[in-house]
């Protein structure tokens, strides 16, 4: 059964203008959602109660009362996740000294991997998982700020997997690999704010061929949001690149455990090759390692 964050992912292109003004409130103000009438929800929105009901009945409820109902359920466990980064440091505490940096520097860290975790839907994350289990060729697009989680990536799913590729951008021909794939493929793209366009119509033109798009961003309606097939968000600070790196990292190295466990015989097969490899051709750089 589809959570209201994945109806909303999927659904969000088709929905008026108001009703997309509804759906961001509920993303953004589930606690709110939870508590108040649809009346109040319209009025907090700009909207009316008849748009709230008749959003609900777009996303495939019965009616507003159907979707408060599972917004009440999914927030009675992660009752901490609203709360997490307060329990460490405000974005605004004055570190006065080096211990106060690498202390704040850690605890948020900490902070933003807790919220990522509790919320993760574990039914989305094992779908990516299998994804990529699953998959003849991996393609991982991530540009700019997203380039260096990208490449990390990449290169971890060659020793445990293998067959994938990482996109470069204007280094890489684009129109040979969309040429090239099908639906055997899957690509994983990273985008943070500020979105960058080339891996978002990257991603849109492998959809169009067929391609699982794994996406993993920020937001349910980053502009992957909508097309993407399983899709995994990770709490990042504003900006990810100075200050949300830990979590995406974070998020990355659980895929690839995820698929060592899940296809473990022949991840540590290529684990042992890659090793032996290494000592083979690179003997030298292992012993002074």
């Amino acid at each position: 059964m589809e959570s209201v964050h994945e109806r909303i992912r999927k659904s969000f292109e088709q929905l008026t203008t108001q009703q997309k003004s509804v759906a961001k409130y509920i993303l953004d103000e589930p606690n709110q959602v939870a508590l108040l009438p649809a009346k109040v929800i319209g009025a907090n929105t700009g909207t009316s109660e008849t748009t709230v009901i008749r959003l609900c009945y777009s996303l495939g409820y019965s009616g507003f009362s159907e979707l408060q109902n599972e917004i009440r359920q999914s927030l009675l466990f992660p009752v901490i996740q609203e709360n997490v980064v307060q329990t460490f440091h405000d974005a605004t505490y004055d570190y006065r000294d080096s211990d106060d940096v690498i202390t704040f520097t850690m605890e948020q860290d900490m902070a933003f991997i807790q919220k990522t975790m509790n919320g993760l839907d574990r039914r989305r994350f094992d779908q990516a998982v299998q994804a990529i289990v699953k998959a003849k060729k991996i393609v991982v697009a991530g540009g700019r700020t997203s380039y260096a989680s990208a490449y990390w990536l990449s290169f971890a799913l060659n020793i445990v997997k293998g067959d994938t590729h990482l996109y470069r951008g204007q280094v890489d021909d684009a129109n040979y690999l969309i040429s090239e794939a099908n639906e055997d493929w899957l690509m994983i793209a990273l985008v943070f704010p500020r979105y960058l366009q080339d891996t978002v119509q990257f991603a849109k033109a492998a959809k169009e061929k067929g391609v699982t798009i794994v996406a993993i961003t920020d937001h349910e309606l980053s502009p992957l949001g909508p097309f993407a097939d399983v899709l995994l968000k990770v709490t990042t600070p504003s900006p990810a690149t100075l200050k949300g790196m830990s979590a995406i990292f974070t998020m990355l190295n659980a895929l690839v455990s995820g698929v060592t466990q899940v296809d473990r015989e022949r991840a540590q097969k290529r684990i042992k090759l890659y090793d032996k490899t290494s000592e083979q051709f690179y003997p030298f750089v292992q012993r002074n390692e």
